[in-house]
């Protein structure tokens, strides 16, 4: 999707809602090569790592800090990427690539994710303005209920951060204060297809159910912060070095190189971004 721009009313419904979806916004062909590299990297699998949920069931993802010039990483810097998150975000200073993470819920044994806010874990890196903030989450399967795609609440971004503590391995929400937000807000199911996306705020209430289903469903989630908004508990420098786009086209026209150790992928004994 050249020359992408977020329409009125996927702003107004972001700001009022707390998400928005885009439909198509990465390509067929786009995706493919997204999906190759998911399926079959080794780099990619030796990062990933567990995280168990209360039943014990496992959700693997891979996540790294530093964008390149693979596949995934112009993906993150490209153009409309960067312009929506730019779009959606308060703040005038530079958009930063927090971290990426690619997400894997394998059939019939991929995991649940509480009910949680990303600034629940963001908090505890002392970034102090949620609004500066924004995950953008590209579909690389077909997520659909089955398979354990996200449930979000409506219009719980507007609490403000919630209480969280541990829940199995994961950090959940308060349940108290999301048994009392699902009394007057409604619950959606995001089922997307492969390359649609959903932007959505760090304070939106989000969960997911285990992966039933024979499918996969993989997804990559890119995070995106000002630069002015600076974290006072968090090693990484990423999150305020200003990234420099590239053209949409990039993805496809480019040589993409092969995802690197140079990306500093996290380690699981070191996980304060799921923390």
């Amino acid at each position: 999707m050249q020359n992408f721009k977020l329409t009125p009313e996927q702003v107004a419904g972001y700001h009022k809602d707390g998400y928005a979806i885009v439909r198509g916004f990465i390509g067929a062909e786009e995706i493919r090569k997204l999906q190759d590299i998911a399926f079959t990297d080794g780099t990619m699998r030796k990062h990933a790592f567990d995280l168990n949920d209360q039943t014990g069931k496992k959700t693997k993802l891979t996540l790294w800090y530093a964008p390149g010039n693979d596949a995934y990483g112009l993906l993150t810097k490209s153009n409309r990427m960067v312009d929506a998150a730019n779009e959606l975000m308060e703040g005038e200073s530079a958009v930063c690539h927090f971290h990426s993470k690619l997400m894997q819920k394998e059939p019939k044994v991929g995991g649940a994710w509480e009910w949680h806010q990303d600034y629940g874990y963001w908090y505890k890196n002392e970034f102090l303005f949620p609004d500066q903030m924004i995950s953008v989450m590209i579909a690389i399967t077909d997520a659909y209920k089955e398979n354990g795609c996200l449930q979000v609440i409506k219009g719980s971004h507007k609490m403000g951060r919630i209480e969280h503590g541990f829940s199995g391995e994961q950090v959940g929400a308060s349940e108290h204060y999301v048994q009392l937000v699902l009394k007057t807000k409604e619950l959606v199911y995001v089922e997307l297809k492969a390359g649609d996306a959903l932007f959505f705020h760090p304070n939106l209430l989000h969960r997911s159910e285990s992966n039933l289903s024979d499918k996969p469903r993989w997804s990559l989630i890119s995070v995106y912060n000002r630069s002015e908004n600076v974290p006072y508990n968090e090693p990484s420098e990423s999150s305020t070095k200003p990234l420099t786009a590239v053209p949409d086209e990039a993805l496809l026209e480019w040589e993409a190189l092969d995802i690197s150790e140079g990306a500093n992928f996290l380690e699981k004994e070191n996980d304060q971004a799921l923390k």
